[in-house]
């Protein structure tokens, strides 16, 4: 009677540390039949198909039937490209959303994407935090976390040059051509260990009715701040910009 009562308090004791574990979905470890796990993604040749369930971090735009969004499981990142779409289901994909793609592995300028992709919306939630990748800023170990959500902390900002040669806290577009009230991303430098380093704030991701917009025009040469962003990469690390904080 003993031994059935202490097997029966030890299953009790294991269902309440389970429950007590934090709340997250577990179903986020859990991959169908015949999908990928991140790092068979991650080794699968370029231009092949591959099959991922991921989830919705954040959506870049919708347009011509086609739909750009930032999406990630608890091992990795993914971008998908011009993901042929409703405007319906486009709405449908809040942060979170379990999704299902089916596409083609590719490049452009060192992005790794899926692009050609079919789509289908499962059961389940997941919302990833970002990782703090500060440390792994100018190394060859960045690039493993492309695509994540990521954090960069105590960053100085540097002055920016236009293609005229004006100096400024951040630039309307890469080269200062663009400018206020129209489609322009605003990109600006930061350091942190005497290395310089350049962020976008893409603009069909946050346009000017978003803080982290806003934020970024308010800056001045000399503050130290903490950034959120994906990490999206064009010819080396380019952040994606979702949340910058002046110290």
């Amino acid at each position: 009677m003993k031994k059935i009562l202490a097997l029966a308090m030890a299953a009790m004791m294991m269902f309440a540390a389970v429950s007590c574990s934090g709340g997250e979905d577990t179903a986020a470890d859990v991959k169908s039949e015949g999908v990928m796990t991140y790092a068979e993604y991650a080794a699968a040749e370029l231009e092949t198909p591959v099959v991922v369930e991921t989830y919705v971090q954040a959506k870049q735009g919708w347009w011509d039937n086609q739909a750009t969004i930032y999406t990630q499981d608890k091992e990795g990142g993914y971008f998908l490209y011009n993901m042929p779409m409703s405007e319906e289901d486009y709405a449908k994909l809040v942060p979170g959303t379990k999704i299902k793609v089916s596409g083609h592995k590719t490049a452009w300028a060192g992005e790794v994407e899926i692009i050609d992709a079919t789509y289908e919306i499962m059961d389940g939630n997941y919302v990833a935090e970002a990782m703090d990748a500060t440390a792994l800023l100018g190394t060859e170990e960045l690039i493993n976390h492309q695509n994540k959500l990521v954090a960069f902390n105590g960053l100085t900002v540097e002055a920016s040059t236009d293609a005229n040669g004006n100096e400024a806290a951040f630039l309307y577009n890469w080269d200062g051509s663009g400018q206020e009230g129209t489609d322009s991303d605003l990109y600006f430098n930061a350091s942190i260990g005497g290395n310089t380093y350049t962020f976008v704030v893409e603009y069909y991701l946050c346009n000017e009715t978003t803080d982290v917009y806003n934020a970024v025009k308010g800056l001045n040469i000399g503050d130290t701040i903490d950034i959120e962003g994906f990490l999206y990469w064009y010819e080396g690390a380019q952040p994606h910009v979702t949340s910058v904080i002046v110290k």
